[in-house]
């Protein structure tokens, strides 16, 4: 051992200069990736600045939202785990990034470490023509008719979960409910239930939330794919969850090939692709298109994550908003009372939804204001000209931020305030490119008729079964990042029942 040390002693001043050398050009790498933009002036080596984030995100993304708006530039930067990232706060600067996303610009990732979490094929990563027949063939699955198909299953979820909450809040009626736990569960269960129907039994069930834990778990931790931590359990959750959902997909598959009436989001689908193969063959064309069962898996695994997480935040900050507003809330029970009672047998219907015009306002301005996934982050392919006077270097993260963007155009942006999504006011007209909370661009979110009609069936049946007050604390509607927001009491309220149902 002696005789080790001594060989190896002359060589150990080299290896810490060899260090200290590669610390410098990391420290010198970043500060010319940063020029003259507001950000830390030096990082801790490697790491950067990702214990902050990880410990109070919340903190983090306030402290660069206000770098950004402190020069007139609109973007800030710092550095986390080696990857250099600029955070976008200006709107216009934000569409630049949407409206370019290509092989040779920018990349939407999801997630930051999202290929390695979700997988190389994934919707999120594809450009070009393959990414708009995707999106074509999607299509068919939010038809007026679809929707209504997805109503009805959302509707008798809802009531079986506002009955078990009611029936947990008798048991103690001065003691609030922590609701987004709940909220979650009921999501879970109305997303499995619309995109793959009959074709996930019991047991699948248990094992896939179980899973989908592993995997929300692992989108907040260190990104460190080693067996026993988090963002590893995550990433093996994944590819279950699409294993799952691919058979699933076999299934409605041979379902649809004999023609019985679709019951979920995978058999409009299937229903479509199949359609399509059959007028190509008739056209004399004997490959139209192909996608496996995994592939259409990972897809639904796509939907699911964009729906689960992002309608849960919205769910939970309508319930705050409306008790904060208790003259928004009340037009709202009115409203809805003209269309659908809950004393009745009549169920509430999609097209009794898309009458109420003032409850898809509300819908709106809740996700304007509480825009549920706050930023978009992309990865620049190459460099990428931002502004005159900035490039942005290849390999950046770049994170859009639409939560910053909704409290920019739009006048009294601090106030919530649904009339401004009325027709009369047309200030979703005239502040259009403000709204971001769907994205823009050729990845805008395929899906966001059916989170605005989610939200709304939630908004309608909550306020008309269910009497409901916030527990007021300090701090308790601050925002905390899950990774959507939440209030950071998780929800806590009282509910009671309003009616007999």
């Amino acid at each position: 051992m002696a005789s080790i040390w001594v060989l190896l002693s002359p060589w150990i001043p080299y290896f810490f200069s060899f260090i200290a050398f590669l610390l410098l050009l990391e420290q010198i790498s970043y500060i010319k990736k940063k020029s003259f933009l507001p950000g830390p002036t030096l990082v801790f080596p490697f790491l950067g600045n990702v214990i902050p984030l990880v410990t109070n995100p919340t903190k983090f993304w306030d402290l660069q939202s206000a770098l950004a708006k402190s020069t007139g530039h609109g973007f800030s930067v710092n550095y986390i785990i080696g990857k250099f990232i600029l955070y976008i706060h200006s709107t216009d600067l934000s569409h630049k990034v949407f409206a370019n996303v290509r092989p040779d610009a920018f990349h939407l990732i999801g997630h930051p470490f999202g290929k390695k979490l979700f997988g190389e094929h994934n919707l999120i990563y594809m450009f070009g023509q393959e990414h708009k027949d995707l999106r074509r063939r999607i299509a068919p699955n939010f038809t007026p008719k679809a929707l209504g198909t997805y109503t009805d299953i959302q509707q008798r979820i809802i009531i079986k979960y506002f009955k078990s909450w009611l029936d947990e809040a008798s048991k103690s009626p001065n003691t609030p409910i922590p609701l987004r736990l709940l909220c979650r569960d009921m999501n879970l269960d109305t997303s499995q239930t619309v995109f793959v129907g009959p074709y996930l039994d019991g047991e699948s069930r248990k094992r896939f939330n179980v899973d989908y834990n592993y995997f929300n778990v692992g989108l907040m931790k260190l990104p460190v794919d080693l067996p026993g931590f988090a963002f590893r359990n995550a990433r093996l959750a994944v590819g279950r969850l699409v294993d799952t959902l691919s058979v699933c997909v076999e299934q409605s598959l041979n379902k649809m090939k004999n023609e019985e009436e679709p019951t979920c989001l995978i058999d409009f689908w299937m229903q479509e692709n199949l359609r399509e193969i059959n007028e190509a063959k008739t056209n004399g064309l004997q490959k139209p298109f192909q996608y496996t069962n995994k592939e259409l898996g990972g897809y639904l695994f796509d939907f699911l994550f964009a729906a689960q997480d992002a309608s849960t935040s919205a769910l939970l900050w309508a319930i705050v908003l409306l008790d904060s507003h208790p003259q928004v809330l009340e037009k709202v029970r009115s409203e809805v009372a003209k269309f659908w009672s809950p004393e009745s047998e009549q169920p509430l219907t999609a097209e009794m939804l898309r009458e109420m015009k003032y409850l898809e306002a509300v819908a709106r301005e809740i996700i304007r204001i509480r825009a549920p996934a706050t930023m978009v982050p992309h990865i620049a392919g190459e460099e990428f000209r931002l502004t005159e006077d900035y490039v942005i270097p290849k390999g950046t993260i770049v994170f859009p931020s639409v939560f910053d963007s909704s409290f920019q155009g739009f006048p009294e942006p601090e106030k919530f305030d649904p009339d401004r999504f009325m027709e009369e006011r047309q200030e979703e007209r005239v502040y259009k490119k403000n709204f971001l909370a769907f994205g823009a661009g050729p990845h805008a979110c395929v899906g966001q008729k059916y989170a605005i009609n989610h939200l709304m069936l939630f908004i309608a049946m909550f306020t008309a079964l269910i009497d409901f007050k916030r527990h007021k604390t300090d701090g308790c509607d601050d925002i905390s990042y899950i990774p959507t927001i939440a209030p950071k009491d998780d929800c806590k309220v009282f509910l009671a029942r309003r009616c007999t149902r």
